[in-house]
């Protein structure tokens, strides 16, 4: 129970490291990434960490 409060607060507090995550993604050999859901705000956020990144989205129609 301890472990799962101190988790908890550690996930909710700790800093994103979105720029960290997305640039070591590209040194592994990742060229390109698809952004699941509404929007492009994270396609815009991987081309400003790497120009060359190749972007593409994913919708799921709830309409159907």
């Amino acid at each position: 129970s301890n472990d799962i409060k101190a988790n908890l607060i550690a996930q909710l507090t700790a800093p994103v490291r979105w720029t960290q995550s997305v640039k070591q993604m590209v040194a592994d050999g990742a060229t390109h990434f698809t952004e699941v859901g509404p929007g492009k705000v994270l396609q815009g956020l991987v081309k400003k960490i790497h120009r060359e990144a190749e972007t593409s989205s994913a919708q799921y129609n709830t309409n159907a």
